[in-house]
């Protein structure tokens, strides 16, 4: 049996390690990731609705969802924005992908994704970007920690493609 990961510490690195079933609430109704059972699946974190890094990142998903779907894989957005503002950044780039609201950090502390960053010379706790491969059945697979917007999507699904 392959052994789980929890939140509570997040261990240095999860890789090899079952993602444990969450429920949590997205853009479409609530995801759960038993759900996905038997697809590889993307979750991508990222700071901010309508800011231009986060932007970017989300057209480019959007740009290869066609690819990532022939692949099997299912991809998900994962930002603490609620889901007002989600459903509005979705319809506003045609994202045809679900957007989940972690408004209460449950999935970006299982990731372990908050840091302390700087903005405007303060700091301030946030998402780090960071994005996920879990495979078909439910194991961590690949991570990339700290993550530029631009070109995260290509890199993901290329390593999707060699699952």
């Amino acid at each position: 049996m392959t052994e789980i990961f929890t939140a509570t510490p997040p261990p240095p690195s999860a890789i090899g390690l079952r993602v444990p079933d969450f429920s949590v609430p997205a853009t479409g109704g609530d995801f759960v990731l038993s759900a996905f059972q038997g697809k590889p699946l993307v979750l991508y974190f990222y700071p901010k609705d309508n800011t231009p890094g986060c932007t970017t990142q989300a057209q480019q998903f959007r740009d290869l969802h066609a690819e990532f779907a022939r692949a099997g894989c299912v991809v998900v957005g994962v930002s603490r924005d609620s889901l007002k503002s989600h459903e509005s950044f979705k319809a506003r780039l045609g994202l045809p992908f679900e957007l989940i609201s972690d408004i209460e950090g449950v999935l970006c502390r299982m990731f372990d994704v908050v840091k302390n960053k700087m903005l405007y010379g303060k700091k301030v706790l946030g998402i780090e970007r960071s994005t996920f491969l879990i495979d078909a059945d439910g194991i961590l697979r690949q991570e990339w920690r700290s993550t530029r917007a631009d070109g995260n999507a290509a890199t993901v699904l290329e390593a999707v493609r060699k699952l």
